[in-house]
């Protein structure tokens, strides 16, 4: 297992955790249920742990991190928690120029687009556990104060870290990023390889200072054609997962706008899919041959619909998830800032009466 003994899949404390279960292909007793972005986001209580300190900033305090992961699992009861980061936050720790500008996203000090530039963010060196420690106890502290209840490790994938170092911000098409991978592709494999030890240092890290399972969320991978992404993208997200395959960890991989990648997602190493709010439970599971468990996918444009309108998706997405050989219920995105918590706590618990 390569676990450390006091692990909590190790000590038994998240082992038989509805989540870890479902994760795992069973079908637990109480259907998991958990959000993504659920750290933050909408609550009133992150609204105010934030005051006066910037994204990246309180990402890496320990304690301040530990505590917006533990606040949506306090208020909504839901099946786990995921750790509060940010997908650049190994960028920043492996010494690359970028900072979160609110209202735009993670913005790059430069853009990184030939090979000298590749070779200047290898030259930063491998991301080291000295430099992980703030992650560490982080993740340190809030399993300590989870107990039974799992906490899964997040990172981003490596095409999106490389599409952001290549356009240097946010963009709605990942033009200049895709451009390189078919222009230059030694330097395009160059930058991806270094994103994927760079972001599978930082999960391996979560892991092993106690996360029960991880996910690989890979926000930009709808921009590609499967041909693309299986030539392209593929090998480095492989890569990045390699970094945590010999710890005993589920791995979940998810995308926004992959309905057409689902297979070739889970085939990089992954051992449960996310799916977004495109495609419904039954017809990607029938996608995947069946064999893999699913996580998702509610709409989250339907968290501000009347309940009534609400209720109906969310016993439809349980009645299609069912199918699947296991099936953790989640949003098909992330958590809109604007949601009204309390409905957040009613879907999770309506989730559980199901």
């Amino acid at each position: 297992m390569n676990l450390p003994s006091s692990h909590p899949l190790v000590d038994g404390r998240t082992k038989n955790s509805s989540l870890v279960r479902a994760y795992s292909g069973q079908v637990p007793s109480r259907r998991p249920v958990w959000f993504m972005r659920q750290a933050g986001r909408s609550l009133p209580e992150y609204r105010a742990a934030r005051v006066g300190t910037a994204m990246l900033d309180a990402c890496l305090d320990p304690a301040l991190a530990s505590e917006i992961t533990l606040q949506p699992v306090r208020r909504h009861d839901v099946d786990a928690a995921i750790f509060f980061s940010d997908i650049v936050v190994p960028l920043k720790l492996a010494g690359v120029d970028v900072e979160i500008t609110p209202g735009v996203g993670p913005v790059m000090g430069s853009a990184v687009r030939t090979a000298d530039d590749v070779a200047r963010l290898r030259d930063l060196g491998p991301l080291t556990p000295e430099a992980l420690q703030p992650v560490s106890d982080g993740v340190a502290l809030t399993v300590d104060a989870l107990g039974e209840t799992p906490l899964i490790g997040f990172a981003g994938a490596p095409f999106t870290l490389a599409a952001y170092l290549v356009e240097g911000g946010p963009s709605r098409d990942h033009l200049a990023a895709r451009t390189l991978m078919h222009a230059d592709p030694a330097t395009w494999t160059a930058l991806t390889q270094w994103a994927a030890d760079v972001t599978g240092a930082f999960l391996r890290a979560q892991v092993l200072a106690g996360a029960s399972a991880t996910q690989l969320f890979d926000s930009w991978a709808g921009s590609l054609s499967l041909a693309d992404y299986t030539a392209h993208v593929a090998p480095a997200s492989a890569r990045a997962l390699s970094h945590v395959a010999d710890l005993d960890v589920k791995k979940v991989h998810f995308g926004t706008g992959t309905s057409e990648l689902l297979a070739a997602m889970r085939d990089v190493g992954a051992d449960v899919v996310g799916v977004d709010y495109r495609l419904p439970l039954d017809e990607a599971n029938r996608r995947l041959g069946g064999t893999t468990p699913l996580q998702g996918n509610i709409d989250p444009a339907l968290l501000a619909a009347p309940w009534p309108v609400l209720e109906a998706h969310v016993r439809d997405v349980v009645a299609r998830g069912s199918v699947a050989p296991g099936h953790v219920v989640n949003l098909g995105h992330g958590v809109p800032p604007e949601t009204d918590p309390t409905v957040l706590t009613r879907v999770a618990q309506l989730v559980h009466e199901i």
